[in-house]
């Protein structure tokens, strides 16, 4: 008994030496971009670029993502004309914790607070996938700090099943930091490439996603953590925001592929826009990730929406 004992505590250090190089290669490939800003409960990584003295456009990526996944295409003609600030949402890319893991109400505030801080005059908030609920939350919790909400691909509400492609996630809490530190990089090491695609489709996943897009700093044990914690929290976090839509006041706006693979455009999108006051819905072809591979069409839309 206590050989195999042995064998498995030595297989699990194996594994765990290994997730935590991978987790530092992954940041080696993709290092910081910008700077570090501590808010309650947060230390906060965030790019501030364009022109300082234009309307201020500020981006909250989605689950497993960060800031890269906007600046891979958007950002750089936007801020020719804008004040560009992109995030790496608590606990994600080079962003820290300073305390409790925050879900999706709690991660507003911490956005809220960084546009405190840095004095921002009333940006729109961008927000994708995941991000569009952390944006819906601030919108309904602080109105009076950003002029409205443009959302892409958002998660706006309780989602009875989790998307395929996020089921390796589903660790509960008790295991969660094992899996995290044994198996998760490993697996996700080796089934990247399809998670990527499934996660794209039906657009094709860009050849430089890993490193310009930030793709690879999902595959860390933070990352693990992270995702898995914000699946198992997020119904209960969109039960609380649903039945304030009714609430909002700030002018909305919803952009979506209609081949998403990851969520469906109907529930998130058509039917959250009869539920805000005013809000619009615009659908186009493509899938989740329309700020890689439709930027041209996302950027266009996001102008519009700032004239």
């Amino acid at each position: 008994m206590l050989i195999p004992l042995g064998a498995a505590a030595v297989v699990g250090v194996g594994l765990a030496g290994f997730s935590a190089w991978a987790g530092r290669k992954a940041e080696e490939l993709v290092p910081p971009d910008g700077q570090f800003a501590d808010v309650p409960g947060a230390r906060l990584h965030y790019v501030d670029t364009g022109l300082r003295d234009a309307p201020a456009i500020v981006m909250v990526h989605g689950l497993m993502g960060q800031m890269r996944n906007f600046s891979h295409s958007l950002v750089e003609p936007l801020a020719r004309d804008f004040r560009v600030i992109l995030v790496d949402r608590p606990g994600w890319g080079h962003s820290a914790l300073d305390g409790p893991r925050p879900g999706i109400i709690a991660q507003a505030a911490m956005i809220a607070a960084l546009i405190e801080q840095l004095e921002l005059d009333r940006p729109l908030l961008v927000g994708h996938s995941l991000g569009g609920a952390v944006s819906l939350a601030l919108g309904l919790d602080r109105p009076e700090l950003v002029r409205g909400l443009a959302l892409i691909a958002p998660l706006t509400q309780v989602v009875s099943d989790v998307p395929k492609v996020f089921a390796g996630l589903l660790a509960p809490q008790p295991i969660r930091p094992l899996v995290a530190w044994t198996m998760a990089v490993p697996a996700g090491m080796l089934n990247g490439r399809k998670t990527a695609q499934a996660i794209f489709a039906p657009d094709p996943v860009p050849a430089d996603f890993a490193t310009r897009g930030g793709g690879a700093l999902a595959v860390r044990p933070k990352s693990y953590m992270a995702g898995s914690f914000e699946l198992l929290h997020a119904r209960h976090d969109m039960a609380a925001l649903v039945p304030r839509y009714g609430e909002m006041r700030l002018p909305v706006a919803i952009l979506y592929g209609r081949q998403d693979a990851v969520l469906d455009p109907e529930l998130n999108g058509v039917k959250t826009a009869g539920e805000i006051p005013g809000a619009t819905i615009e659908l186009v072809e493509g899938g989740h990730m329309l700020p890689v591979c439709h930027a041209a069409a996302t950027e266009a839309w996001l102008r519009g929406l700032l004239r």
